[in-house]
């Protein structure tokens, strides 16, 4: 029933959680290439995650599902891959994947996400080489995103814009 409501609203239903004290978590996302009236781009605001609580709280109503707090929020930077949409929206991503068995003594790997060939890969660096480990849904215990944080324009300087003074170093100047 959640999925099919966030569906109808034009997202996908990335996870949902049931924790202690009655918590419903669900995380959501926006569908690649679809088009969204609060902006944002790829995105999931505040905005969205307001409007799928409201419907949510509806239907979970109306369906007579017992719950204490709902809570709806975007998957995060480190999102997991779930299914074979996830895999296909996100290839060319670097990714972090665990196998169910470990493979030439790991079940760890981080890497760049392959297409579909008839299994998945993904490409690492093992030393100064570059590997590819091909694999199926099915062998994995978890997938999810690699995040990427962009510090760009902050890179600790104390000058301040338009020639001002520098800011007060906090050791009075001194090294």
């Amino acid at each position: 029933m959640i999925e099919t409501t966030i569906a109808g609203m034009g997202y996908d239903l990335v996870d949902i959680e049931r924790a202690p004290r009655g918590l419903l978590r669900v995380f959501i996302d926006r569908r690649a290439g679809q088009v969204y009236a609060t902006g944002a781009g790829e995105f999931i605001t505040v905005e969205d995650c307001e409007k799928v609580t409201r419907q949510l709280q509806y239907a979970l109503e109306v369906e007579g599902v017992d719950y204490e707090r709902l809570e709806v929020s975007s998957p995060g930077l480190d999102r997991p891959l779930r299914s074979e949409a996830d895999f296909t929206r996100f290839a060319g991503s670097e990714i972090a994947l665990t196998l169910k068995m470990p493979f030439q003594g790991r079940k760890a790997f981080r890497g760049v996400l392959q297409g579909a060939t008839p299994t998945w890969s993904v490409v690492f660096k093992e030393g100064k080489q570059e590997q590819c480990l091909g694999f199926t849904l099915d062998e994995l215990r978890e997938a999810r995103l690699v995040p990427v944080v962009d510090f760009k324009g902050r890179r600790g300087t104390n000058k301040v814009a338009d020639g001002a003074p520098e800011a007060p170093q906090p050791d009075g100047g001194q090294e």
